[in-house]
């Protein structure tokens, strides 16, 4: 017959082994959750970046400005702030690789890979948008 501490003893560890699972279980929603918010705002963001190229180019004959810093301190203004230089927003990292007059190409690039975000975004001239996995690198 077990006695009265080790049964208590028992039932601590099973209060705290299922404790535990619940947290962990908790914990991997909350992430989920905030990396679909992420993602969203990266979507949102990369397509508000392509909407001020493209309107700067219709305004200006064709000609995409030369840095994200235009489209800020134009007047009015095609963007509400620079998303390169303020980076990481939201748990991703905006960059621009080609800024050209006659073209350009933007990413955003979760900070951490499977924690900020699972997807990296690129919106291209004409606002195609492409998107693959990230690799974790980490």
């Amino acid at each position: 017959m077990i006695n009265n501490k080790a049964r208590s003893l028992v039932t601590v560890m099973i209060v705290i082994a299922v404790s535990a699972l619940l947290l962990r279980i908790t914990i991997e929603q909350v992430i989920k959750i905030s990396i679909s918010q992420n993602e969203s705002s990266a979507l949102t963001t990369l397509k508000m970046i392509s909407t001020a190229f493209e309107n700067y180019a219709r305004d200006n004959k064709g000609i995409f400005p030369a840095n994200l810093s235009v489209l800020v301190k134009a007047s009015p203004r095609y963007l509400d702030q620079n998303y390169i230089a303020e980076s990481p927003v939201k748990g991703y990292i905006y960059s621009c690789q080609r800024l050209e007059p006659a073209s350009y190409s933007c990413s955003a690039i979760p900070a951490r890979c499977k924690l900020t975000g699972s997807m990296s975004y690129t919106v291209v001239t004409g606002g195609s948008l492409l998107f693959e996995e990230c690799s974790k690198k980490e």
